[in-house]
């Protein structure tokens, strides 16, 4: 495997058609979903030379764990769907390669074995359910399961309008559930129903399209974790985040798949960064493929990178291996590219490194 495309191909062997459109597609007429590469695509490296690059170096540290690499693990559902250890293999592979793994609320493996399984930090994502008992239970129990972070997604009040599921009818397997929360919270995303998607028809009922800024203080007074929010797109709301007391916020655009014509991740990173002002971590993910995407991506102020698809493709392909082998591919391809640029460590990656 030479680059992460070589895991999409054999993933897309692999998996059915509407699983495979479940994984690829975006929302709307997918316009952000392109712009996502589109934006990486249109920068240029600056290049710095007779600088010692013997030994680049891309260890780092988030909330004070040490990490082999600013590459992680986005959170993405059902991993049972690509591979039958699912979320489990997820977690020996980013541990195998020292990174972060954000875990999605929606994963198909109970959150306690896939921490047995993890070598590296677990976070925990969520999604702000009605049924507010659900979270304090998962909160609980990520808590007791040694996670180190919680991920609120803030981007999604109701499902963005993905028609390729719609056309597909896509309902989940009933033998691939989201064993972390009540079956009867989740039955509607595994009914089926021609030219309808089950989990749009499953957030429309579970997520709580209500919740405000303030809402963070209920969140805030039931854990010691800190709080990440992610989908984070402007410098109006980084200021928010900073006011009320965020932890760290992920750059996102939920991989192209809820608002379209909303703006690359990478083109609203700068804005976040300024309207954060050095307050709080910066993580981003959208679109990212290679190590040179990710070397964009920290130059612009982000302070690690997350991986959603190619994750995905990689698990397909082979399981722990192909996710650790995806992320080790994306790891050497930044080093390389800071070797060439020189710039030999991660604090030499700043907004001189990269024209846009």
């Amino acid at each position: 495997m030479l680059c992460v495309e070589d895991y999409q191909s054999i993933a897309r062997d692999r998996l059915t058609p509407e699983v495979w459109d479940f994984v690829e597609g975006g929302s709307g007429a997918e316009r952000t979903l392109a712009a996502n590469r589109q934006a990486f695509e249109g920068m240029t490296l600056r290049p710095r030379v007779l600088v010692d690059v013997s030994a680049p170096d891309a260890r780092t540290t988030l909330f004070g764990a040490p990490l082999a690499t600013p590459v992680g693990v986005a959170p993405t559902a059902y991993h049972r769907l690509m591979h039958p250890d699912g979320e489990l293999a997820t977690a020996r592979g980013a541990g195998a390669a020292g990174a972060l793994y954000v875990v999605s609320i929606f994963a198909s493996q109970p959150l306690e074995d896939i921490a047995k399984a993890a070598t590296g930090p677990l976070w925990l994502q969520l999604y702000w359910l009605r049924r507010r008992e659900a979270l304090v239970d998962l909160v609980g129990r990520a808590e007791a399961a040694g996670y180190r972070a919680l991920v609120l997604t803030v981007d999604a009040p109701r499902i963005g309008r993905r028609l390729r599921d719609a056309r597909n009818g896509f309902a989940i397997d009933p033998d691939v559930r989201a064993v972390n929360l009540d079956a009867a919270l989740t039955a509607t995303s595994h009914e089926r129903a021609e030219g309808t998607s089950a989990l749009d028809r499953h957030a429309a009922e579970e997520f709580d399209p209500t919740i405000t800024w303030a809402d963070l203080a209920w969140l805030r007074a039931r854990t010691r974790l800190p709080i990440v929010l992610k989908g984070i797109l402007t410098a109006e709301d980084a200021r928010l985040a900073v006011e009320h007391g965020v932890d760290a916020v992920v750059v996102s655009n939920h991989g192209g798949r809820q608002l379209d014509r909303a703006p690359a991740s990478l083109a609203a990173l700068g804005e976040v960064v300024a309207g954060l002002g050095g307050a709080m971590p910066v993580l981003m993910d959208g679109g990212v493929r290679t190590g040179a995407d990710v070397f964009c991506a920290l130059a612009l102020g982000a302070d690690a990178v997350l991986l959603g698809r190619p994750v995905l493709w990689g698990l397909a392909a082979d399981g722990a291996a192909g996710v650790a082998g995806a992320l080790d591919l994306v790891t050497g391809e930044l080093t390389h590219t800071m070797a060439l640029t020189g710039r030999p460590n991660l604090s030499d990656i700043d907004h001189t490194a990269v024209h846009q």
